[in-house]
């Protein structure tokens, strides 16, 4: 199979960004906590899905394991719209909106990714 180096090379600056967010979650649990004050547990889902966008990243380095991290990863964002944007949308938030475009956009990126890694070849 012929080597799609720009194909790679987004998937691995897809991959970056997550481990960049996940990296930050765990870094900066206590600030972001503050979004998920309407979730029981709230720091704990910080770290748990700081941990989850890491691994998600390792595995589209990787390419191993990476249909179920990606699919995982958009029920995540879509998860996230539904918990976290949705309610701050019908309190008046006025980042809200972008913020539900981003991770619809995120997560659709997430989908293709994951449809797409196994037919590239690592460089």
């Amino acid at each position: 199979m012929k080597i799609k180096v720009p194909t790679f090379a987004a998937v691995v600056l897809f991959a970056l960004v997550w481990l960049y967010f996940g990296i930050n979650h765990l870094v900066n649990a206590d600030t972001l906590a503050s979004m998920a004050s309407t979730v029981p547990g709230g720091t704990f889902w910080i770290y748990f899905t700081g941990a989850c966008m890491i691994l998600a990243g390792i595995s589209m380095i990787w390419g191993k394991w990476t249909r179920p991290a990606c699919y995982l990863l958009a029920l995540m964002l879509l998860i996230f719209i539904v918990v976290i944007h949705i309610p701050a949308l019908n309190k008046g938030n006025v980042y809200a909106p972008f913020n539900i475009l981003k991770d619809l956009g995120l997560l659709a990126a997430s989908v293709v990714i994951g449809n797409v890694r196994h037919r590239i070849r690592e460089l």
